[in-house]
């Protein structure tokens, strides 16, 4: 993490060794490659901060200065040491932002074409007044020679045809293959890592990795989920489900977050990180109460989540047409139909222009 102006200065430095270039890339292809971007960031007329700052005039910008928008102390820093957003530095930081600033809020893992990166460049210049219009390629007078034409890759003669599988595709997959797949956890602790953390240790986990969609406390960002609170909201007309209020089991937790957080770099948290998040998630919600709560595998499946006993076992299997195992009907089920109300009267289907006239309860 960036201790001083002095670091951030060094950083900036080392990412304006090139001088302040501008986008060279396709603005229409890097339209379609900032949808990455849009889930957390606001472009264009209207634009907002939302989990991450608006883009407009990022062009010339000094890195952390948008007004009435929260940075991680690394941004801040890198701008205050003189980082000034140009091709060149979004370039390093596009390709891995927690590289290029360390202790950066912005888990985005990165983009990681060089001309992608120079694309979605290209398309925020379009909003920065002190972006230039680009250099007009050089002409080339020499014709260009015609590629030629690809071949189709023929088959050895001798080559064998695959018969395994219904299409005969692919291959059989190898056990190391199987295992980085095969993580899920459950709820009496099998499958869990070996490994630990404490609460503490995930407060400082989650400011940095997850704070920036799920908000500092876990009372989430914009519309990112919440995943504190919403105790005794459950019969309420807006109910809180959060890890507190409605999850049956921390190996459910525990599982999400390792399987596919942060938001867009899935599997980059170690088993012991894991850990120290999920017992913080477990100390914002009251489920433990000291932040020096260390979680581990031989003590996790001893932590209870509140709402556990709200939830009953499957017993489908019970009911009369599974249990005398009876084929379900699928034609000419009942003698007679009868339409007992319509949708329009109910109100369930509003008119156009009449959404909000409808009054009558539907039970």
């Amino acid at each position: 993490m960036l201790k001083s102006p002095s670091a951030a200065l060094l950083l900036g430095a080392a990412l304006l060794v090139a001088g302040p270039a501008l986008a060279a890339g396709d603005a229409g292809k890097g339209e379609r490659v900032y949808k990455k971007c849009a889930a957390c960031h606001q472009v264009g007329e209207g634009a907002k901060n939302r989990v991450g700052p608006e883009l407009n005039d990022l062009i010339g910008r000094t890195a952390g200065s948008v007004d009435g928008f929260k940075y991680s102390k690394a941004m801040t820093e890198a701008g205050a040491g003189g980082l000034v957003w140009d091709e060149t530095t979004l370039d390093a930081y596009l390709e891995s932002p927690r590289t290029a600033i360390k202790g950066t809020r912005m888990a985005f893992p990165g983009i990681k074409e060089a001309d992608d990166r120079a694309d979605v460049i290209a398309y925020l210049a379009t909003f920065s007044k002190q972006a230039a219009a680009p250099a007009p390629a050089e002409t080339k007078t020499a014709e260009a020679t015609p590629a030629p034409a690809p071949t189709a890759a023929v088959p050895a003669a001798d080559a064998a045809v695959p018969t395994h599988g219904v299409f005969h595709l692919g291959r059989a997959a190898t056990a190391d293959e199987i295992a980085a797949w095969d993580i899920d956890v459950r709820p009496d602790g099998v499958g869990l890592p070996e490994g630990r953390g404490t609460a503490a240790d995930g407060e400082v986990l989650f400011t940095e990795r997850c704070a920036s969609c799920h908000g500092d406390f876990g009372e989430g960002a914009g519309r990112w989920p919440v995943l504190a609170g919403g105790r005794d909201t459950l019969k309420a007309d807006r109910p809180e489900k959060t890890i507190g209020s409605y999850w049956p089991y921390l190996s459910t937790v525990y599982d999400y977050v390792r399987r596919a957080m942060p938001f867009g770099d899935a599997r980059s948290l170690s088993d012991d990180e894991v850990y120290a998040i999920t017992a913080y998630l477990l100390y914002l919600n009251d489920v433990v109460t000291d932040d020096s709560f260390e979680l581990s595998r031989e003590n996790f499946t001893s932590v209870k989540l509140p709402n556990e006993e709200n939830f009953i076992a499957d017993d489908r299997s019970a009911e009369p047409h599974y249990a005398g195992k009876v084929e379900p009907c699928m034609k000419d089920c009942k003698a007679e139909v009868k339409i007992t109300m319509r949708a329009r009267v109910l109100d369930v289907t509003p008119e156009a222009g009449k959404e909000n006239e409808g009054t009558t309860k539907v039970d």
